[in-house]
């Protein structure tokens, strides 16, 4: 289970990706590919999340951990990178969940980090875009988040009374759903989650 500081590490950095989407008009759009990690970016995915989370006052910095910690499970159901000219700028996850009633095939969003200088510039939303595209693919029936009000609702995401998870308040738990039908009861986030590099994993470098 999320702990509620994490809780707020996402949101924060949610808020950021507002602030790509507002601004990113104002800005020339640079050239970016969005594709699958390979072996080859997991190096620069832990640089990236870590340089995205690092100037967070209330983040506790375990996000990289988090990442390598489903990944180790091949929980990475879909993690995408945002890359520019070679260089990986952008990188979001997408791991399983479960949920109390029963329902499968339903996933979490998260973490998502764009390096400092690449932000404002629209990479996040696309990202997001992307990752939710593949899922639908690969017949999952839905996702949900810990997020930013503001934000996630423009990708279809809403508040589901009866779908909770424990210690988050509603009104930042967000789910959507990609067959119309909602489950009701408790979503658990994978157990990679609770990662924060003191489990003596060795971290994918």
């Amino acid at each position: 289970m999320l702990s509620f500081h994490k809780i707020q590490n996402s949101v924060s950095y949610y808020r950021n990706l507002i602030t790509d989407e507002i601004e990113e008009q104002s800005l020339m759009k640079p050239q970016i590919t969005i594709r699958m990690e390979t072996e080859a970016d997991i190096a620069a995915i832990t640089d990236v999340t870590v340089a995205a989370f690092k100037t967070l006052e209330i983040s506790n910095h375990t996000e990289q951990f988090i990442v390598i910690a489903l990944r180790a499970a091949k929980a990475l159901t879909v993690s995408l990178v945002a890359e520019s000219e070679g260089q990986v700028v952008g990188h979001i996850a997408f791991s399983p969940v479960t949920i109390s009633d029963g329902t499968r095939n339903w996933y979490g969003l998260g973490p998502v980090s764009v390096l400092p200088e690449w932000q404002r510039q629209g990479i996040g939303k696309a990202l997001i875009q992307e990752g939710l595209s593949r899922l639908r693919k690969l017949n999952a029936k839905g996702c949900c988040l810990v997020g930013h009000p503001q934000y996630y609702r423009k990708f279809g995401f809403e508040n589901v009374t009866g779908l909770v998870h424990e210690g988050v308040p509603q009104e930042v738990f967000f789910a959507l759903s990609f067959d119309g039908h909602f489950p009701q009861g408790y979503i658990m986030f994978h157990e990679g989650f609770k990662a924060n590099g003191q489990q003596g994993a060795s971290p994918d470098r």
